[in-house]
């Protein structure tokens, strides 16, 4: 059984195909909670995990997975980083799978240190140290299919899983995902592919793989196009919500 296979029956136990950001604004954090803890950086911090702490408690039942955003964590420094890695592991613990929101994307080297951060191990003499330990991470996939692999060798040897950045929801996507090249494809065809073949030999149960794609619910049409492309890549929907539409979920068919 692979990491998607996890996640599936997780949203079939829970009959619930969405997933929760955790992507807290302090300024919008209760007041009740707050007001707790000292007004710096470290009281942010402990406000964030016992924010964070109660919308799993009251949600881990209904909702088979959570997604934060880690860019809300490093803008604390080291007490955000430290609520981050708080965050994910109380939710695990749970029963919930954790989707670290991070894209990522560089060349080999630097690709490997960000997995052994996130899906791995990190090496320390003879021993190896799990940083982050998530299920699954967001990567960006723009600079080839070196700046993926890494993600992809830990999603077998650790049974972890990536949504690959295929076609994002963002208003500006088009001026270079839309792009076409030499061959007539679009640039997210060409990706929406990449992923595809990238997942051939991490395919679990469902015939789903691990290698998964991120899509906008923003962009319809070509949401249509990426599934006949990639019948066997499980996909999160953003594009709801702030970002467009009503919620954030998962598809696995349209």
């Amino acid at each position: 059984m692979n990491m998607m296979d996890n996640l599936i029956n997780k949203i079939k136990q829970t009959n619930n195909p969405t997933v929760m950001g955790l992507d807290p604004r302090y300024d919008m954090l209760p007041k009740c909670v707050t007001n707790k803890y000292s007004q710096d950086l470290e009281g942010v911090g402990k406000a964030i995990v016992e924010y964070n702490k109660a919308l799993i408690d009251a949600t881990n039942d209904i909702i088979p997975a959570v997604k934060p955003q880690i860019a809300f964590y490093e803008m604390f420094g080291i007490p955000g980083i430290k609520a981050f890695k708080e965050t994910c592991k109380y939710a695990k613990e749970k029963g919930m799978i954790v989707i670290a929101d991070i894209k990522r994307g560089d060349i080999g080297s630097t690709a490997a240190g960000y997995s052994n951060a996130f899906l791995g191990k990190t090496q320390i003499g003879e021993t190896e140290e799990p940083i982050f330990d998530v299920d699954f991470v967001t990567v960006n996939p723009y600079m080839g299919t070196d700046c993926v692999k890494p993600f992809i060798e830990d999603c077998k040897k650790y049974n972890k899983g990536i949504f690959v950045l295929i076609k994002t929801s963002n208003p500006s996507s088009g001026e270079l995902q839309d792009l076409k090249l030499e061959n007539g494809k679009e640039v997210y065809i060409q990706v929406a592919e990449l992923v595809e073949k990238w997942g051939e030999d991490l395919r679990g149960e469902y015939e789903y793989s691990s290698i998964a794609a991120v899509v906008g619910a923003t962009y319809p049409k070509q949401l249509k196009q990426i599934r006949e492309i990639a019948p066997h890549t499980f996909f999160l929907i953003p594009g709801y919500g702030a970002q467009g539409r009503k919620s954030r979920r998962y598809c696995s068919r349209v």
